[in-house]
């Protein structure tokens, strides 16, 4: 199995992708369908540190018609896809419904927290990471064992990511989602949409691996066009 895990390793490279931890499920997990409908007992995340995809799905970005919804979804659901049918896995993403709970899988499986913006914070790549999807299997997949990583946030005493926001769409209760959303579809919310959440660019934390502008613009054009 170990063998497989590095054979997958490589083909999610080929994509910019990477392996982001995984465990066996336990008594008391509510788990999940494998590949042909029994209960699965391994899962393996899907990720990325950084943009290493993003010309990766650009070049896949620019075959496709333009209407096309959801498109780094789209891409990431086909990449995903094919390697779980090479390796006999299931591929599941955050978007299914019922939605599965990536979040904690997240957590256990590389012992992450949550970050005042609700993104995990990783001791190495801070907020700039993504789970794009996740391969169920129905053996136990032997990953290395990762216990809690340093959480950065708890030795950050001045939170510089709630205090860059010009609506302090953060704070200790919450996403204030509705006056994020107002202010990047409005006049004042250029330097949001051109460059990325202030809050989130204002962490020192991981700053080698932050998105490239035209990333990060990307997402929050994504952002403002789907949410209601």
């Amino acid at each position: 199995m170990r063998g497989m895990i590095e054979e997958i390793t490589a083909a999610l490279g080929v994509h910019g992708l990477i392996p982001r931890g995984g465990f066996a499920f336990g008594v008391g997990d509510a788990v999940p369908d494998g590949p042909s409908g029994t209960s699965a007992k391994s899962v393996l995340l899907v990720g990325q540190a950084g943009a290493t995809p993003w010309s990766h799905f650009r070049s896949w970005y620019e075959k496709q018609p333009r209407q096309i919804a959801n498109p780094l979804d789209t891409w990431s659901r086909e990449v995903i896809a094919s390697i779980a049918e090479k390796f006999g896995a299931r591929a599941v993403s955050p978007s299914d419904r019922p939605y599965l709970p990536f979040q904690q899988w997240a957590m256990r499986a590389e012992g992450l927290k949550p970050s005042p913006l609700g993104i995990l914070m990783h001791p190495q790549y801070g907020l700039w990471h993504a789970y794009r999807g996740a391969l169920l299997f129905e053996d136990e997949v032997a990953v290395p064992e990762q216990g809690d990583a340093i959480h950065l946030c708890d030795a950050c005493v001045e939170k510089p990511c709630l205090k860059s926001c010009p609506v302090d769409a953060y704070s200790g209760e919450g996403f204030a989602y509705q006056a994020c959303l107002a202010h990047v579809r409005g006049a004042n919310g250029e330097p949001c949409r051109s460059s990325g959440c202030l809050d989130r660019n204002a962490c020192p934390y991981g700053t080698s691996y932050r998105y490239p502008p035209e990333v990060q613009a990307f997402h929050m054009a994504s952002f403002a066009r789907a949410a209601s």
